[in-house]
């Protein structure tokens, strides 16, 4: 985690007109952080197990929702939810260990979601399962039921619905993150009667679930990002004005 003068100077940067882009370059802070301190700038204080916002009287949203929306990308794509024996339920996202940016936005995310809940690195084979422990995970990711989620039906609640529809770039995001990618097409074209190579940028996502492609491309909609369905798993951007938008709010996996 970093320290209230790191953050302060990050956003500081920002105040100043830097792009979140630049700033998280110059500063090797991601860009995920960078927009939760500019809801929270104070550290989480860890050892405190917050309540649930969901199990209260009054249910209301998870307090940092920009981390939340990010989260519910990552979960519904790389994401589990599994149970002890005492019924305490850990999240766990798989993060490829060639994306450590990815894996710090991961982990910065999860702890604003639970803030007294410890967010812990579990080393495999080419990848680190980012994981919390938390009884409310259920609560928060409703989505959870037995069985892969391509064989149950995915939908989101109303209140995950009003976060998805204030913060879609965070969850277009967080969906990109985990089961998407940025590529290089290329193809060739006969000019002045020479072959020449042309390249252009794509994106691509790829999930089984028919529900979780369709909460992508509604999202990509409400945004007015252009898409096209290839196949039955796999959701493509390829004109160059939604993947200008989709660099400017997404950018590649890093």
């Amino acid at each position: 985690m970093y320290d209230l003068d790191t953050r302060k100077r990050a956003l500081a940067l920002v105040a100043q007109g830097f792009s979140q882009n630049s700033v998280s370059k110059q500063t090797g802070i991601s860009r995920a952080a960078i927009r939760s301190w500019q809801t929270r700038t104070d550290p989480l204080v860890r050892g405190r197990v917050a309540g649930c916002p969901r199990c209260s009287d009054m249910p209301s949203d998870p307090e940092v929702p920009t981390a939340y929306a990010y989260l519910l990308g990552l979960y519904l794509g790389d994401g589990c939810i599994s149970s002890s024996k005492r019924g305490v339920h850990f999240l766990r996202i798989a993060c490829a260990d060639s994306r450590p940016g990815l894996i710090d936005a991961c982990a910065e995310a999860m702890q604003l979601v639970r803030p007294g809940n410890k967010v812990f690195r579990v080393q495999r084979q080419g990848c680190q399962n980012v994981t919390c422990y938390s009884k409310h995970w259920p609560c928060l990711f409703p989505q959870h039921g037995p069985g892969k989620k391509h064989e149950r039906t995915i939908s989101l609640e109303p209140w995950q619905q009003q976060i998805v529809r204030t913060h879609p770039w965070e969850f277009i995001r967080g969906l990109v993150h985990s089961d998407g990618c940025r590529v290089t097409n290329w193809t060739t074209r006969l000019i002045g009667g020479e072959q020449k190579r042309y390249e252009y940028p794509r994106y691509f996502f790829t999930n089984l679930s028919a529900d979780i492609l369709r909460l992508f491309t509604d999202a990509l909609d409400f945004v007015g990002v252009h898409w096209k369905q290839a196949n039955s798993r796999n959701i493509s951007v390829a004109r160059r004005a939604s993947v200008a938008l989709m660099d400017a709010h997404v950018g590649p996996k890093y």
